[in-house]
């Protein structure tokens, strides 16, 4: 996807535009690093899905001129970062330039305008909020410049602008939405400024439990995990020094703080008409989490014709091309020789290897059953569990012909403990690589070496602790190019695992230990045999496609936020009305 020309934001009427999507980060195109993982790429699925349903969506994210950042890996797989500076002047400016007030002061704001656009050529227009004005302070001018970078301080102040400036901005361009959707809690402080916005002149300190209730109807709040540290919590006195005592008073008074702090869930929470976790099962441990208030699930998807490689999508166009406009579709596969399929599949996994010869100067061989292991580095996705039996597995792999093993991921620069898993996998392979095993870390992932890895490689494996995992979306996008998971029961893969017909389970165990034997009694006794019957892995493959590329996509996904979350039955206006009608239809 190439970066959209310069068109004036007077193109089309915002006012018309019912749904606002506020994320901390979106995943637009492989050209701007405004992601970092698995969150942003939710949020670009999901508006690439309302692009094609036609949907009035407009969304908010920061424009982080030197990006998240680039990955580079020493000889022993010590991490180094990067910065991946990029120009915004490439996209049109978005409306007047805005004002908040935070640190005591004001903080000038424009926006960048980033098209999203549909199968239909509908737009839905993506707002960078940029904060690099000559007016601002010289520290004030950075505050946009890293995703996910700086001190708490530092995180707060990103946050402020995306929830307070992203209203201000709304209001700037005459937007009225009815919807403000929170995807994650990043995005909290936008509760606030709609408070301010209804109150109109007259002091936080009069705010009423009307008020607050006239907020709370408009918005939904997505929470993407169980994991205490993806809960953005910030001392009182940051809170105070950034937003202002009156603003922490008004935050306090809603139910904002917890334990102390404040805690932008719980922010989102009180201030939220409909909440959901990200899978059937994330749903329930969040339900645990906050057992005062009403949680649902929404399961995540994956934007289908974004993530299908060339050779499938020119397999479908062909055979059953409404797959773009209908994902249903997807389970038409069954009318396709299994065979096709498989010669599909193995297209992709040339492509990869090619792909990774060029890059990397390393070779690997297309006829090995080959498994990808490829997500943001964190401890509680245990990466080490495949490796955790060398011997077994060395000789594991010398029974079964073979096996390659792709590993890839970023660590956050700040966790030491994530980059020494990095370190460990290195000193795995250094090891225990030989003729018949072969281990491999790919650096820097990023759009495209997730997208080679999901389409080219033959199992996803995928090893949380239960129950951290809260969805997962790269083995949704695996299973859309005929590539079974091998995974424990967690996050999506609840919904998604048909044994032996989709792939795999991870069989639970109390220790680490049996559950790594459980690992390798799968890979020898069950996935190995069935590698080794061409035509029983092509009906698999086919399985992967009809059984869960027909569920696990955002056109599902987003089908299902416009009529339970957004709009829910007995409350449409006539454009809500027409909005759930469009998104039927796809």
């Amino acid at each position: 996807m190439s970066i959209s020309k310069a068109v004036p934001s007077t193109d089309f009427d915002l006012s018309s535009r019912t749904i606002a999507y506020f994320s901390m980060e979106i995943a637009l195109s492989p050209q701007l690093p405004t992601y970092s993982g698995g969150l942003g790429m939710l949020a670009g699925d999901t508006l690439r899905s309302a692009a094609d349903a036609s949907a009035p969506v407009m969304a908010i994210s920061l424009v982080y001129r030197r990006g998240y950042f680039r990955q580079q890996l020493s000889d022993v797989g010590q991490q180094t970062e990067v910065d991946v500076p990029w120009d915004p002047a490439s996209l049109p400016i978005a409306g007047p330039t805005v004002s908040i007030n935070i640190q005591g002061r004001p903080l000038q704001l424009r926006a960048w305008r980033y098209d999203v656009i549909g199968t239909t050529g509908h737009i839905v227009p993506v707002f960078l909020l940029d904060s690099d004005i000559e007016d601002n302070d010289s520290w004030d001018r950075k505050l946009t410049d890293h995703l996910y970078g700086g001190d708490t301080y530092y995180r707060l102040c990103q946050e402020a602008i995306l929830g307070l400036g992203g209203i201000a901005l709304l209001q700037a361009l005459g937007a009225r939405p009815e919807v403000y959707h929170m995807n994650e809690g990043h995005a909290a402080l936008l509760t606030i400024a709609l408070l301010e916005e209804r109150l109109n002149g007259r002091t936080l300190a009069e705010v009423t439990d009307a008020d607050r209730a006239a907020v709370r109807q408009r918005c939904v709040f997505t929470t993407h995990t169980p994991v205490p540290a993806g809960h953005d919590q910030f001392g009182l006195d940051q809170m105070n020094q950034v937003l202002g005592p009156e603003r922490g008073a008004a935050i306090e008074t809603a139910g904002g703080l917890h334990n102390g702090l404040l805690n932008m869930t719980y922010l989102a929470l009180c201030l939220s008409r409909y909440v959901n976790g990200v899978a059937m099962q994330h749903g329930k441990v969040s339900q645990y989490m906050f057992p005062e208030y009403k949680v649902h699930s929404i399961t995540n998807g994956v934007h289908a014709a974004t993530w299908m490689a060339p050779s499938f999508q020119e397999l479908l166009d062909d055979e059953i091309p409404e797959w773009r406009t209908d994902n249903n579709y997807f389970r038409s596969v069954y009318g396709i020789d299994p065979a096709r399929i498989s010669a599909c599949h193995i297209k992709s996994k040339h492509r990869l290897f090619a792909w990774l010869a060029r890059r990397t100067g390393h070779y690997f061989n297309p006829s090995v059953l080959t498994l990808g292991f490829a997500r943001r580095v964190a401890t509680y996705k245990r990466a080490g569990l495949l490796l955790h039996d060398p011997e077994r597995l060395c000789v594991l792999a010398e029974k079964i012909g073979g096996l390659q093993i792709l590993y890839a991921g970023k660590a956050h620069p700040a966790d030491n403990a994530a980059k020494a898993l990095i370190r460990d996998v290195y000193a795995a392979a250094a090891k225990l690589n030989s003729g018949s095993l072969k281990i491999f870390y790919i650096e820097n992932y990023d759009w495209e070496l997730g997208a080679m890895l999901t389409q080219g490689v033959d199992v996803w494996v995928n090893t949380p602790r239960r129950p951290y995992e809260a969805s997962g979306t790269s083995g949704m996008k695996a299973a859309l190019n005929g590539v079974p998971s091998l995974s424990v029961l967690d996050g999506w893969w609840i919904e998604g695992c048909a044994e032996n017909t989709t792939g795999w389970a991870i069989d639970d165990a109390e220790t680490e230990e049996i559950e790594a034997n459980n690992l390798y009694n799968k890979l020898e006794k069950a996935v190995a045999p069935l590698w080794a019957n061409p035509n029983a892995w092509a009906r698999l493959q086919q399985h992967c496609i009809g059984i869960n590329g027909t569920f696990f996509n955002t056109q599902r996904m987003f089908s299902q936020y416009v009529a339970n979350a957004y709009f829910p039955a007995g409350t449409p206006t006539d454009v809500s009305q027409s909005v759930a009608d469009e998104a039927a239809l796809v």
